[in-house]
């Protein structure tokens, strides 16, 4: 054993994370504290969260009915109903998967660093740094640019309304930006001032979503026109796209890639929940497919001409698909208020889950400035610093917006690319040391592991390559274009400078923790 070793197993309790008889779940505060503690960090936030509440946050984080209905456009360009709904099952399927691979290892490392902390845990004491700085950037971009992308569509939905009144108004670029900042800046407040009901807007959260199922049952109520069978199932035209019809399918899967990837994000609150080794997994590979599949079916059976909806001004289709389909605007109106219901609760809890990311990363020195970003604002016991750093970086991005209108698709397609290869990272390092330290986890995959890990893991290698794609061709100008990829690679760029210039020298991943040195395997 290393002198490193010996000075982390003095400075913390040793307690094996590959033996069950462990308890790794405990009921009481002191034990999840102890927990924390072998993990290498005190306890600073209040735990005041429970399973209910967590399950609110993955629901608004992911909010199913607003995110299929904000990338409606992609899946209507790229294949239509076909890519809507067998897109949706697809992708359900290894989303399941790789929620279920990451709550497998929350259970094991129940700490808000998530994916970054769990690289480095999993990875060999030579790599264990790098792999941690890596995905810790990844996933912090990630759940920057879905705070971004969440904040931004519901903008576009909120002047898209206008035009169910005034069909002659076309919101400018400036307009749908000042929207942007001040949905931002009251989201911000939110999460300060209003702390302490962030649990309840959780809970609300879930009974919004669930009383949303009106909207289908006015749009299948008040149609006109029904479409066959045959239609909703199985039609598919990819004309609008460009791309050849089976590419067209894959790259119209970014709307539920997109809708579906926030799982992992609740990670960032282990710290604040009362029993994370188990809620906090649970919440994670709950089934949103099963919401999205009642939204979606129903949208096939009254979509209207798809072309029309296409040539919206504000890249936001539903407002016209609802306006269409009922024939009132007020009608149609009162359907978006419960989308914009569900976009304030995902406004929220993606900021709080994306300034607990930030500052967790922080703590161990991952981001320039981390000793203003990990300090916990002793009066409302929140990174208040993280908070505002994340608030002001997804206000930058919206000024993408003001070059290019598939500013929304590039952040839908970073947050997708970055948080997938943050969730990728954990679970294939586990894999290339055989599953040994998650094999007694509280959250196990037992035999089906190795294979879940696998779908994974090929999943998310093949997306990137996906989704940095346009959503039609050709690409004649600027504006067209997805940026996702000058996104990604800008951030990728600040972060190999940072590492280069100041991380490599100074920055070890959770050093301190003692979970660490005691494995076997290290």
């Amino acid at each position: 054993m290393t002198d490193k070793a010996e000075k982390a197993q003095s400075t913390y309790p040793v307690a094996s994370v590959m033996s069950p008889s462990n308890n790794l779940v405990k009921a009481d505060d002191d034990g999840v504290v102890a927990r924390l503690e072998e993990m290498g960090y005190k306890q600073e936030m209040k735990r005041n969260l429970g399973m209910i509440s967590v399950l609110g946050l993955s629901f608004a984080i992911m909010a199913v009915p607003f995110g299929t209905s904000t990338t409606l456009n992609i899946a209507l360009t790229d294949g239509g109903p076909v890519t809507i709904l067998y897109g949706w099952i697809f992708v359900s399927f290894v989303s399941l998967a790789i929620a279920a691979s990451l709550a497998e290892i929350c259970s094991v490392f129940p700490t808000s660093g998530g994916v970054y902390y769990w690289s480095a845990m999993l990875s060999t004491p030579k790599y264990s740094a790098f792999a941690s700085y890596l995905t810790g950037w990844l996933g912090t971009v990630g759940n920057w640019t879905v705070t971004a992308s969440i904040t931004f569509g519901g903008s576009q939905i909120i002047l898209a309304a206008a035009t169910l009144y005034h069909e002659d108004c076309v919101p400018t670029k400036w307009q749908t930006c000042l929207v942007y900042w001040a949905a931002l800046l009251g989201s911000l407040l939110i999460n300060i001032f209003f702390v302490k009901y962030l649990d309840k807007l959780n809970t609300v959260c879930l009974y919004w979503t669930g009383i949303s199922v009106v909207i289908i049952i006015t749009l299948l109520s008040m149609a006109d026109h029904r479409n066959s069978g045959k239609f909703a199932f199985s039609h598919f035209d990819a004309t609008n796209s460009g791309w050849p019809g089976g590419w067209a399918w894959f790259v119209g899967l970014l709307q539920a890639a997109y809708t579906l990837t926030g799982y992992g994000m609740v990670a960032s609150l282990c710290e604040e929940v009362k029993e994370p080794a188990r809620e906090v997994p649970r919440a994670m590979v709950a089934a949103a497919a099963i919401t999205g599949l009642i939204y979606l079916l129903p949208i096939n059976f009254v979509l209207p001409d798809i072309q029309p909806l296409l040539e919206v001004a504000s890249l936001q289709p539903m407002p016209l698909l609802y306006k269409t389909v009922t024939g009132s605007p007020g009608a149609a109106l009162g359907l978006l208020f419960l989308i914009l219901g569900i976009w304030v609760f995902a406004t929220i809890g993606s900021l709080t889950a994306a300034s607990r990311c930030t500052w967790a990363f922080s703590r161990d020195g991952g981001i320039p400035g981390s000793g203003w970003w990990k300090v916990v604002n002793p009066r409302f016991g929140i990174p208040i610093n993280s908070l505002i750093l994340s608030t002001i970086v997804c206000a930058l991005l919206g000024l993408i917006y003001l070059g290019s209108d598939a500013a929304f698709n590039a952040f839908t397609g970073v947050a997708t690319i970055c948080l997938g290869c943050s969730y990728a990272f954990p679970v294939l390092c586990s894999l290339l040391r055989g599953r040994k330290i998650v094999k007694d986890a509280p959250y196990s995959l037992g035999k089906a592991g190795f294979a879940i890990n696998v779908i994974t893991v090929v999943w998310i290698s093949f997306s990137i390559i996906l989704f940095c794609m346009p959503t039609a061709i050709p690409v004649t100008d600027p504006s067209s274009m997805n940026y996702a990829s000058v996104v990604f690679a800008g951030f990728s760029s600040i972060a190999a400078i940072w590492y280069a210039v100041n991380a490599r020298k100074h920055y070890h991943g959770p050093t301190l923790s003692a979970v660490r040195m005691e494995s076997p395997l290290a």
